[in-house]
This record gives C-alpha cells, sequence and structure tokens, in this order.
C-alpha cells in the first residue's frame, strides 16, 4: 500500500520548486504526494515576479481536510509567507508528533524575493521548538537564524549548534555555496557529521526543496536520521547532475534520477 507525504510550501507554477516539486520527489521515492499550499508566485527558473500569500485559515483548512481523509506518513515545510501560516504550520506539526517532519526555513528565493515576511524570521525556532525531526537551513539562512555569519564549516557547525539550543530540533546546514567542495553538516543535539561530495558545476533551481522532500521520504522510510541525510544527499546529487535545461533559466532536476547509491560519504569531525 502507498504511504502518503504532504508538503506544505508555495506554488512555483514552473514545477522547478515548492509543492509541485516536493510532490514529484515524493512520488519518485515511492510515496503518493500531496500537497497545502502556503502562497501562491509568479516565477519561472529565473527568479520570482511576485508572491500572494494564503491566509492562514486557508492553509490549516486545507490541512484539515486532507488529514480527515488520508494518514499522513510524514510532513515538510517549506514556504510560508507570513507569521501567521508560520504559526499554523507549527500547528500542524505539533498535531502530528509521530511522524516525521521536516522544515526547510526559506526566508528568500536565490533572486533575493522575500519568501517569509522578516518580522516572522526571529519566531521561526521558537514556534517549531521540539515539532520538528530536522532543519535545513542553508548558509544565509542559518546565518539569518543563528545570528551569525557563516561562511566556513567551522561557521556552520557553531550555527547548526545555536539552532538547535534554540529550537531543539537536529540541524543540517546545507554547505553548497562553500568555497571549493560542497559540504553539509548535521548536528544532532550529541554530535556532529558531515556529508562531502564533489562539486556538480550547475545552475539548477530548486535544489534546497528536493533535498528536505528527499530526506523526508528516506525518514518515512524508517533510515535513521544521519543516513537519511547521507542517502537524500546522494539522492539530490543525482538530480542535479541528470538536470535537464528549461528554457530561459536555471536547469530542472528530474524527481526519479537513477537508483539510490548508498549515502553520501560522512565523518565525525576530528
Amino acid at each position: 500500500m502507498t504511504r502518503n507525504l504532504l508538503s506544505i510550501a508555495g506554488f512555483d507554477p514552473s514545477g522547478g520548486a515548492g509543492v509541485l516539486l516536493d510532490i514529484s520527489v515524493f512520488e519518485g521515492l515511492g510515496f503518493r504526494g500531496f500537497g497545502v499550499l502556503t502562497s501562491v508566485t509568479a516565477q519561472n527558473p529565473g527568479g520570482v515576479a511576485s508572491v500572494r500569500h494564503l491566509p492562514a485559515r486557508v492553509v490549516s483548512g486545507q490541512h484539515r481536510s486532507l488529514a480527515e481523509a488520508f494518514d499522513i506518513a510524514g510532513i515538510k515545510v517549506g514556504m510560508l509567507g507570513t507569521a501567521a501560516n508560520l504559526a499554523a504550520a507549527a500547528r500542524i506539526l505539533a498535531g502530528n508528533p509521530h511522524v516525521p517532519r521536516v522544515v526547510d526555513p526559506v526566508l528568500r528565493s536565490s533572486s533575493g524575493a522575500v519568501l517569509l515576511e522578516k518580522k516572522a524570521w526571529p519566531r521561526l525556532l521558537p514556534l517549531f521548538r521540539k515539532r520538528a525531526s530536522l532543519i535545513t537551513p542553508n548558509l544565509d539562512e542559518a546565518s539569518a537564524l543563528a545570528g551569525c555569519r557563516v561562511r566556513t564549516v567551522e561557521d556552520m557547525k557553531e550555527a547548526a549548534r545555536k539552532i538547535h539550543r534554540t529550537s531543539l530540533v537536529p540541524c543540517l546546514v546545507k554547505g553548497g555555496h562553500l568555497p571549493g567542495g560542497p559540504v553539509d553538516v548535521l548536528f544532532d543535539g550529541k554530535g556532529f557529521r558531515t556529508f562531502e561530495r564533489p562539486r556538480v558545476r550547475r545552475d539548477v533551481h530548486g535544489t534546497g526543496c528536493f533535498l528536505s522532500s528527499a530526506i523526508l521520504a528516506f525518514l518515512a522510510r524508517g533510515r535513521p536520521l544521519e543516513e537519511a541525510c547521507g542517502r537524500g544527499i546522494e539522492w539530490t546529487s543525482r538530480a542535479i547532475r541528470t538536470a535537464v535545461a528549461s528554457g530561459r533559466g536555471r536547469m530542472i532536476m528530474a524527481s526519479r534520477p537513477g537508483r539510490p547509491r548508498p549515502p553520501a560519504r560522512h565523518r565525525a569531525p576530528r
């Protein structure tokens, strides 16, 4: 029987990010995907032209209707848009404590558009405190949430520690934009694990959405957190390598880039 995963995120009409991409990744990994929309954007892989946020009551109503009819095996939270939607998503996660829950804290688009109103940024970690299995900020998001400059692996470790201290949620800081080879840093509240991989020099849309959705799928399969992160990173790397041109703008990833290989190489710091 196919199990169900839910994405709470924005709508990207190109399908290269947001709810459409999340559902595609879920289905590529053997689940049925559902979506709760928080915002509707006018965008393409080149950038965001405009954003319209849905009211929190609409977000909550979408989830309530789905929950009445379907069992949900895991929840991913992406773009939320407003402080009210942030609070609504936190309530949804709190009401589903027995399934894996992954938060991708989308603050801005890569083209610079604000995707969560700035007054909500300081509220994100307290509202999700103990309400998720993992949070997956990139370098800029980690800087904003931790209140410190994040430009090196050591900075990533410090930011992950601070984010965990505030949220009591394990944190995977994504280092795709580090100089040299990409390194992701996981802090689970007890120790660090690093995931290293060769750099794939491609300008690809939606990598953060893809990764958080893939990790959720592996968690929903019952994989431990460290292994789920490693497998999600490898699945995303394969998708980047097989991304296709999308017309004018960045490339778009396929949801089924091939069978998963063993987890990305990881090690504890010396």
